[in-house]
Formats: C-alpha cells, sequence, structure tokens
C-alpha cells in the first residue's frame, strides 16, 4: 500500500513560510483512478492536490494556509459571502474533476487536518464507514429537485382576465374585496398545486431512484428566481437511469400556473456522502 504523501501539511513555519494544514476535499478508493483525479488539480489556495492513503482508500487533500482555517480565520471567511462562494467553487471543482475518474466521497466545506499523519489515522479510523458508503454510491449521481410556489404568477392570468372585462355596475369597494378574495384564493390555490407536483415528483421518483434526502427548503438569497421553495429534496440515481430521470421530471409543472420545478445536477452525491448517525469532523476545525 502506497504510504501518506506528506509534502509540507502540518510541517512548523517559519518567518519566509508559514504554517500549513491539510484541507480534505473528498475520500474515495485507492489506486490509480484516484491518483489520476488528483494530477492538475488546485485547491483554494492554488496549493496542488495530492493523494493521502490509508487502509486501502485515499484522501484527495492539499496544504493551505493554517492561519486561514484557525477558527478566527475561517470565521472570517464564512462570513464574507465572496470568499465563501470562491472557497465553495474550489471545492465542489475538485469533487466534480475527481468524481469524472472514480466514485469519491465528498466531505463537508474547509475540514482541514493538522497533518497528513492525522488524515491517514482518520482513514484507518472509518474505513468500514467509509469503504460502506463507497459500495452504495459506485455508478451514482445526484439530482436535486426544488419546487416553488408563486402566488403571483398564479394570480396574473386572472387579473388579465378580470381587466380585460370588468363587471359593470361594481361599486370599487365591492371590486375592492373580490379581489382580496380572490389574492387570498389564489394564494391558498398556488401553494396547493406545489404540494400536488411535489406528490407527482415523488412518484415518478420513486421507480428511478435508489434514495432520497429531504433538505430545508432555501430562503432568501439562497433561493433562486420567483416564489417561496416549498420542497428541496436530493435523489440518488444509477447513471444507467440518469437520462430517464432527467426526462421524467423535466417540464413537469410548466402547465401549473404559480409552480415552478427546478431540476439541477448530475452531482457526485454529497447528500448521501456521510449518514446523519455517523459522527463527522466539525468543518473547518483541526482534528487530532
Amino acid at each position: 500500500m502506497q504510504g501518506p504523501d506528506t509534502k509540507d501539511a502540518g510541517r512548523p513555519g517559519s518567518a519566509e513560510e508559514p504554517a500549513q494544514v491539510c484541507y480534505v476535499f473528498a475520500v474515495g478508493r485507492e489506486g490509480e483512478p484516484l491518483t489520476e483525479a488528483a494530477r492538475g488539480l488546485t485547491g483554494p489556495t492554488s496549493s496542488a492536490v495530492r493523494t493521502v492513503y490509508g487502509s486501502g482508500l485515499g484522501a484527495l487533500v492539499c496544504s493551505v494556509p493554517a492561519g486561514l482555517y484557525d477558527e478566527e480565520g475561517l470565521r472570517a471567511q464564512l462570513e464574507d459571502l465572496e470568499r465563501l462562494e470562491s472557497l465553495a467553487r474550489s471545492h465542489h471543482a475538485v469533487v466534480a474533476a475527481a468524481y469524472e475518474h472514480t466514485t469519491v466521497l465528498p466531505m463537508r466545506l474547509a475540514t482541514v487536518y493538522l497533518d497528513d499523519s492525522r488524515v491517514t489515522e482518520m482513514l484507518e479510523e472509518r474505513s468500514s464507514e467509509f469503504d460502506a458508503l463507497l459500495a452504495k454510491l459506485e455508478g451514482h449521481l445526484e439530482w436535486g429537485v426544488k419546487i416553488y410556489a408563486d402566488p403571483r404568477a398564479a394570480a396574473a392570468p386572472a387579473e388579465e382576465s378580470a381587466s380585460d372585462s370588468p363587471a359593470s355596475g361594481s361599486s370599487p369597494g365591492r371590486d375592492y374585496l373580490q379581489r382580496r378574495r380572490k389574492q387570498r384564493n389564489t394564494h391558498r390555490d398556488a401553494y396547493r398545486a406545489a404540494g400536488a407536483v411535489a406528490e407527482r415528483v415523488t412518484a415518478l421518483a420513486d421507480g428511478l431512484a435508489t434514495a432520497k434526502v429531504s433538505h430545508r427548503p432555501q430562503q432568501g438569497e439562497l433561493a433562486s428566481g420567483p416564489g417561496e421553495n416549498t420542497a428541496n429534496d436530493a435523489y440518488l440515481v444509477s447513471a444507467e437511469r440518469s437520462e430517464d430521470f432527467r426526462a421524467a421530471l423535466s417540464g413537469l409543472a410548466e402547465d401549473v400556473p404559480g409552480v415552478r420545478v427546478e431540476l439541477t445536477g448530475p452531482w457526485a452525491p454529497y447528500s448521501f456522502a456521510t449518514p446523519p448517525s455517523s459522527p463527522q469532523p466539525e468543518a473547518g476545525s483541526r482534528q487530532g
């Protein structure tokens, strides 16, 4: 078995060279595909991605300045949306590129260890868990399905119809009450329709996906486009059924006013990489 690569990570720093820690992107099986996946990739600070091995497994890692990933440095990165977005893009780019070569388990964003030897210890301690997860995920991809309810979009056709043919002899007060009633009804109907579409998505996906994870609906800046995100689910789909999954769910709500289905993927299976009951290193904390 190839020993751990101990380049620079965790080596005490000097005045010329700051201390380094080991940033972990993903875990896969030891072998040429994982080694090949690391070639040419760089991490958040443009440091070369390399492999660290243990117990027949390998981790894709790179060295990063310790000062950026201690408690204070990491907090500064996570509170700066621009820096956080850059870090997330870099992390995802490495995982996505690796998944083109072999199945990998994506680690949490900003997971670091003191040095390569600590990464090897982690691989050895969690080898049975990682083996089981890799066996489950091999040959599979993740698809995301988000459902949005938008009462304003649902109300638009009715409002256009009403403006074309106003009721004769109606008073302004009565018109106002009728509009308010229609708004309440439209709001309720949009959410009911979104629920019905969600049931349809579940029914279609059940025959194509092997697992499902429901995430918290996104709000504010995290939600894309108009409307309220009412469902935010991830599905694990075999590579052989991936296009079938896309075809089954594409355009599912095009004829439902006020409801939008957003299909994203395929991705490396982030949502299925670690079971909720498994111990995980805290994102961004120094391990060991």
